[in-house]
């Protein structure tokens, strides 16, 4: 078997990817080459030519993939689900955030908002404080980035309430997750993994991703915020 591994991964899978890395060399002898980034950033990587054999994004940017024929469709498997949550830093006060009335009132209280640009979060958020109609009050106080972990600017003071998914906003230490966007305000995004058509390490980059969609790393799934 191949001793390597690229892997381009959304970063709502990176706390459980590092996490299963070691292990998972130790048992198999393959190394687990990973970086990550957006979906959106990574897609626009692939189309620029950017070499991986295995890819774990949203669904719906590994149906492009498949569609572009880039990802094997017959080697498709839907890894996890998760839900937008909202962080402070750690001490602060949780504010009420159970209902869409709540919610509207917590972010219109808050300082700053914190929110990424790209990614399946930054998406959904936008278009939720469009369709709550603070779009503009929110923003003009938002702290928008353009990638990368939105509870860092926590951390920095920079805002006091983070929006993510809760699998990346759980990847900073010194925050605390208040919990997930009530429920009916979103719809989980589902990450799921795929072998790239011209994969170099086919074989090794099956096996890694049947190893990801196991019951075996379940655990570790929730531990880092995200369902199986």
């Amino acid at each position: 078997m191949d001793n390597s591994v690229r892997v381009l991964s959304t970063l709502a899978l990176k706390g459980a990817v590092a996490r299963l890395a070691a292990a998972y060399q130790t048992a198999s002898g393959v190394r687990i080459d990973a970086d990550f980034a957006p979906t959106l950033a990574l897609l626009e990587r692939l189309r620029g030519g950017e070499a991986a054999d295995l890819v774990i994004l949203t669904r719906e940017g590994l149906d492009e993939m498949i569609g572009e024929s880039r990802v094997a469709r017959e080697s498709v498997a839907d890894l996890a689900r998760s839900y937008v949550g909202v962080a402070v830093k750690a001490g602060a006060a949780h504010p009420d955030i159970a209902s869409e009335a709540a919610l509207r009132a917590a972010l219109l209280g808050a300082r700053a908002v914190a929110y990424s640009r790209l990614g399946a979060s930054g998406i959904l958020f936008a278009q939720l404080i469009a369709r709550l109609g603070i779009a503009e009050a929110i923003n003009a106080r938002a702290v928008i980035i353009p990638a990368g972990f939105t509870a860092e600017r926590l951390i920095t003071g920079e805002a006091d309430l983070a929006i993510q998914q809760i699998s990346e906003l759980k990847q900073i230490d010194g925050i605390e997750v208040v919990g997930p966007i009530p429920l009916g305000l979103q719809t989980p995004a589902v990450f799921s993994a795929g072998r790239m058509v011209a994969s170099a390490h086919a074989v090794a980059a099956d096996h890694l991703l049947s190893y990801l969609a196991s019951a075996e790393v379940a655990p570790v799934l929730r531990e880092t915020g995200l369902e199986p």
